[in-house]
Formats: structure tokens, C-alpha cells, sequence
């Protein structure tokens, strides 16, 4: 191998920030020369990097990537060998440096991407002759191994030269890489959904196939050097409930980092992780159109009645602007970027808001609303996907109608159920001294909606926490609103004793009540329990409902067929007047694993908000109609008739 097939790129900086980078490229291109010489297979040119020198997400070379060059990168101990070029720009170098850069610690992210880049202090430490002649002994290696591996992503080998170790964990490809992705235009052509059967793999599910069936590389998404999804999954095995994991990732907006975090609640901590990481893959896809190119901006007024209207989905107060100018209010003649969803009802594409089609869109020029991921849902079919974000719609809607409204419900015995897991988790929880108490939330629709409540017998701190569920069949409403606060009540007391203090604040003045996190935690505080008196305390209460009492209307239940539930669903929205709108949200790191995800919207019903400030469904018309026209109330609600309290829900 002769010089000129070696390249020294420092993204996008030049010396003496390079002086490493370059005089290792020269050591290495001697070390592969002595090893190649007359090599059946040679090693494909090298391109030689820098990390951490500047922001990976901004500077990037111009023109066409080069993918027959094999990607190596050298930062501090470790050097980065891969993935090896194919040709076909499926995952690239630009693709490592973004994911790379993407689970570095908060100050490097800071300096790399707000301040400017770093610089070298002095020379490197680990260029030494062992280190050249090592990653050239990996390439050449590399070069004589079988291509014929089938899996979704490619390799990247990291040499660690002070562990001396050598390890390796696939790259999941950025979806807006400027050197291999390809954006696909938001256009009202691709908006339609393809629903096609979608078998149910066993009977009392509401999916295609289990979790296992994917055969997720967890290591592609949560790994510490170039993780998907976060640098890690932490499993909680202090749990006595769940075998819960949680992991995190962080997207820039603006000056601040925001953190996302993801996790899965099983009864293994293998189905867990997984689950965990198909949760963290939902959230990346639907925070921001990845892979996608936002293409109509308008306002609505020139869009006409096919649009959805913001008004109709809700929006804040007058006095919340005046509090916030910073935070811009809709104008239906002011234009906003739209993307393209579709009406089940209608069989129709509708353009949707952006801000209400992604939560997290970089900037607030146009986020009139703070939308959270409310519908959001994935699957291993589109109607397996839609139908997950539509039960998770009118599981909201329902909840927060009888909470604004402050509406007793029945009670659900629990030992009532046929599912005997069910039934020893509430005994488990009794154990930790919590009662699991559950309430039939069927307001507007047949859906089966379950609230769960999980309430210690002795009201001391860590007094209560919520949860909700809802499925076609009542069992499985019921064993997701348990998973939640079974994994939730058994932290909370430890979660409530790290800030305390400020709970209790927030307890006297809801104005501090702003993030996720604040609304289930104030719950903790027992004195709150009086804002939950009127499904906990009812004055006379009735005998509890059997799990089978909450069944669909009929003699028909869960088809076996994710498609024909989904159908079944819609007709159950829009015969009450309702649109169920669809935006297709999947990233190609998911169409890679068969999953799909989408946002699920239904205008007019009632939106989860986080922070006291921001709740638009207090005051949308529905929180004070929609208690009467059930036939639950003899009037409308006014003001005085609200619960004064937030929200509990996690």
C-alpha cells in the first residue's frame, strides 16, 4: 500500500489541531504496506479522522461521500476501525462521528457543539509503533474476513491502546447524515398507510410478534462510544415488582441538551431491554422528522378546512403568552410547516402542524404548543402501530375527562381477573404496602380505559401514583395500567426523598410544577391525596366490577387480526364525530427491524400536557362537555366545577 492511498481528514479543521491525526496516518499507512505486500485481498484505501476536534453535526466535507475509503478514527485511547465500505452508503463514517458525538458527556457536547470545537495540548500519548502496527494487524484482518454478514448495520471496531483490548458493536446509520442519507420528501402521495392483514401471533395479544422475534443487536443502540438510543440501559435490580431498565439520550435545541429517557417495565429484565430500546427508538422518531424533508409551509387560512386546526387540538391561554412572550401563539394567517397525515375517516391525506406531528423540533419560532408524545406508538405492523397510538389517545382523553371533571368511577376488582399474574402482582404490591386499586374509565367510547391507582394502607409520603391502560380486551387494559405503577410505586418514596423539599413547594404552588417528572412526584406529598378524594373516597361506593364486565358491547371480541381491531377502533372514534388522523413517523433504522411508528391524532379530544401552565385541556370545550353528553351529568361543567388540582399522570 503506497501513501497516496491513505487520506487525513480532522472534520473540517485543519493543523496544527491534526498534527496526531496526521503523523498517525503516516505510521499506519507503513504498518498495512508491510502487511498487505502481495495480498489476495488487499485493504480497501483508508481515511484517517479526529474526533472531538469540532461539531460532527455541522461540519461535515462537502460533495459526495467516499465509500470505498474504510472510516478510522483515532480520540484520546481509542481508535475507531469501520464500518467497512460497501459502496451502498449504508452507514458511513459521518454516520459514526454524529452518533459518536451524540452519547459524549454534556461538556464535550458543550464545547464541541456551542463553543467553538478543541484543540490539541500536546502530542499523543498512544502513538507508538504498537498502535499503528495493531489497527493495521485489525484492518488486514478485516480485509480477509467473509462478507456475507446479513444483519441490519454494520460493524466498528474500537482498539482500546490502554485497556489493549479490542472490541466491536454495530453502527446504526443517521437518518440525516449528509454523507449517505437520503431524505425522503413529506409529501401528501406518501401519507396513506398501507394496512394489510397483520396476523396476531397468539390470540389475547394486539401484535404480530413478539418482542424476542426482532432480533434486536442491543448493543447497536445502547453502547457508550456510538449508541442509537444513549450511551447505556440500566437494569433497576433493587425492583422487588418489575425487572425495570431505563437508558437516556440527548438532542440538542438551541443553548440546552434535552433529555429523553426510555425504558421497559417486563417481568425479565431481557424482554426489558429490549423493550426498552424499541421505547427509545419510538421517542427518536418522534421527536423530529428524521430522514424526512418538511416541504409545505402555509398558514392555515390557505390551507382551508382539509387541515388540521390547531384550535381543535388546543392551545394555550392569553395570559400563559403574556407570561412567556418568548413562546409565539398560533395565527391561522401567520404560515407554519405542515406535514402530511391521513384521515381513516375520510380515507384522505390532511396536513397536520409540525409541532403537533413532533414534539421536539429544534427551535420556537413555530412551537406554538409544547406537544409530548401522546399517540406516539410502534409495531411490528402499520396497524399494529396505529392501533397502540389510538388506545393510547382515548386512554388519555378518558383519564384527564374524569379527572378535570372530578368524576367518581367504578372500582374494579382486581381478583376478578383471569390472568393469574394479574392477580399476584396485587398481592406482590400489598406486600410493599401499597393497595392496587383500579377504575372503569369508559366515558365516551366501548374502549376498555383502566385507571390505576397504586395507595399506601398507611397515607404517608409516597401517598399514591397513577397509571392508565386501554385495549379491546379488558385483561390487557388492566395488566398495563398494574405494569405501571407496579414498577412506579415501589420508587417513588426514594424518588420523593431526593428533592423533598421542593415537592412540597410545589404542593402550595402548582406554578412550579413544570417538567414530566413534577406531576406524579407531587403526588407523593400526602396532603395532595385530597385531590383525589373523588374516585378514592366516594361516599357511597359501589360494589367493585368484574374484569369481564368491561368486555366491547356484543358478542364479537378481539378479532385475530390487528387490522380488523384497528378498523373496529376507528369506527368506534368517528361514529361519535370524531377524525382519527395518522402521520407515518418511522426512521430507517426501524423499517431495517420491520417495526413501524406513527402519531395518531383525534381532533377535539383532550391533549396530555406537562406543567401547570401549559394545560390546554382545561380549557378546551370537551372537559366540560363531555361528562354530560355521556349521560354522566345533567349540565355542562363551568369553572367552579373543575378539580383544582394537576394532574397525577406519569
Amino acid at each position: 500500500m503506497t501513501a497516496d492511498l491513505v487520506a487525513v481528514h480532522v472534520a473540517g479543521n485543519t493543523e496544527p489541531r491534526g498534527t496526531a491525526c496526521r503523523l498517525f496516518a503516516e505510521e499506519l499507512t507503513g504498518a498495512l504496506g508491510e502487511l498487505t505486500v502481495g495480498s489476495s485481498r488487499p485493504a480497501p484505501p483508508v481515511s484517517v479522522w479526529a474526533l472531538g476536534v469540532g461539531d460532527a453535526c455541522e461540519d461535515h466535507p462537502g460533495g459526495s461521500p467516499d465509500t470505498t475509503a474504510l472510516p478510522v478514527h483515532v480520540y484520546g485511547r481509542h481508535v475507531l476501525v469501520g464500518p467497512w465500505p460497501t459502496g451502498e452508503g449504508a452507514g458511513c463514517g459521518e454516520c459514526l462521528r454524529r452518533r459518536w458525538q451524540g452519547v459524549r458527556s454534556v461538556a464535550l457536547r458543550e464545547g464541541l457543539e456551542l463553543r467553538g470545537g478543541t484543540r490539541e495540548t500536546g502530542p499523543w500519548p498512544y502513538r507508538t509503533p504498537f498502535a499503528a502496527q495493531t489497527v493495521a494487524a485489525l484492518i488486514a484482518r478485516l480485509s480477509a474476513a467473509s462478507r456475507e454478514d446479513r444483519r441490519p448495520f454494520p460493524d466498528v471496531w474500537l482498539v482500546d491502546l490502554d485497556q489493549l483490548t479490542i472490541l466491536h458493536h454495530p453502527l446504526v446509520p443517521d437518518p440525516d447524515c449528509p454523507g449517505c442519507g437520503v431524505p425522503e420528501p413529506v409529501i401528501a402521495e406518501s401519507a396513506e398507510p398501507a394496512l394489510a392483514p397483520a396476523p396476531k401471533y397468539r390470540p389475547d395479544v394486539s401484535r404480530v410478534r413478539p418482542v424476542g422475534a426482532y432480533g434486536i443487536q442491543v448493543d447497536a443502540f445502547a453502547n457508550p462510544h456510538w449508541g442509537a438510543v444513549g450511551p447505556s440501559v440500566v437494569c433497576d435490580v433493587t425492583s422487588p415488582t418489575t425487572s425495570a431498565t431505563v437508558g437516556c439520550f440527548s438532542s440538542r435545541s438551541g443553548d440546552y441538551l434535552r433529555e429523553t429517557f426510555w425504558g421497559g417495565h417486563a417481568d425479565s429484565f431481557h424482554a426489558s431491554i429490549r423493550i426498552g430500546v424499541l421505547e427509545g427508538l419510538e421517542r427518536f422518531a418522534g421527536m423530529r422528522a428524521r430522514g424526512r424533508a418538511v416541504t409545505l409551509t402555509a398558514a392555515l387560512e390557505e390551507l382551508g378546512p382539509g387541515a388540521v386546526d390547531p384550535r381543535q387540538t388546543g392551545l394555550y391561554t392569553d395570559a400563559f403568552h403574556r407570561a412567556n412572550p418568548w413562546v409565539p401563539s398560533f395565527a391561522p394567517d401567520r404560515p407554519i410547516p405542515w406535514v402530511w397525515g391521513w384521515s381513516l375517516r375520510d380515507a384522505r391525506p390532511r396536513p397536520v402542524p409540525e409541532v403537533l406531528a413532533y414534539y421536539h423540533k429544534p427551535g420556537i419560532e413555530h412551537r406554538f404548543v409544547q406537544e409530548s408524545s401522546n399517540g406516539c406508538a410502534s409495531g411490528g405492523s402499520l396497524a399494529e402501530a396505529v392501533l397502540g397510538g389510538l388506545m393510547e389517545v382515548l386512554e388519555r382523553d378518558a383519564f384527564l375527562v374524569a379527572w378535570h371533571g372530578m368524576q367518581p368511577l367504578p372500582e374494579i376488582d382486581p381478583m376478578t381477573s383471569a390472568d393469574p399474574r394479574t392477580r399476584l402482582m396485587v398481592e406482590r404490591m400489598a406486600l410493599y404496602g401499597y393497595r392496587a386499586r383500579f377504575f372503569d374509565t369508559r366515558i365516551t367510547f366501548p374502549v376498555p380505559v383502566v385507571t390505576a391507582v397504586a395507595e399506601r394502607f398507611d397515607g404517608g409520603p409516597a401517598r399514591m401514583c397513577f397509571g392508565a391502560g386501554a385495549a379491546l380486551d379488558p385483561e390487557a387494559a388492566l395488566a398495563a395500567a398494574l405494569c405501571e405503577i407496579a414498577t412506579d410505586s415501589v420508587q417513588l418514596l426514594q424518588r420523593f426523598r431526593r428533592d423533598e423539599a421542593a415537592y412540597r413547594a410545589m404542593a402550595e404552588d402548582f406554578g412550579m410544577i413544570t417538567s414530566l417528572h413534577d406531576h406524579p412526584l407531587v403526588y407523593a406529598v400526602p396532603e395532595m391525596g385530597r385531590h383525589a378524594d373523588f374516585l378514592l373516597r366516594t361516599p357511597a361506593p359501589r360494589a367493585p366490577v368484574r374484569v369481564a364486565e368491561l368486555n366491547l358491547p356484543g358478542p364479537q371480541g378481539p378479532a385475530p387480526d390487528v387490522r380488523e381491531d384497528l378498523l373496529a377502533a376507528v369506527d368506534m372514534v368517528t361514529s361519535a364525530g370524531f377524525d382519527v388522523v395518522v402521520v407515518q413517523q418511522t426512521v430507517p433504522e426501524q423499517r431495517a427491524l420491520g417495526l413501524h411508528t406513527v402519531k395518531v391524532l383525534v381532533p377535539g379530544l383532550l391533549p396530555l400536557d406537562f406543567g401547570w401552565t401549559r394545560q390546554r385541556a382545561r380549557h378546551m370545550p370537551r372537559t366540560r362537555t363531555a361528562l354530560r353528553a355521556a349521560g354522566l351529568r345533567g349540565r355542562d361543567l363551568t369553572e367552579g366545577d373543575l378539580n383544582p388540582g394537576p394532574h397525577p399522570f406519569p
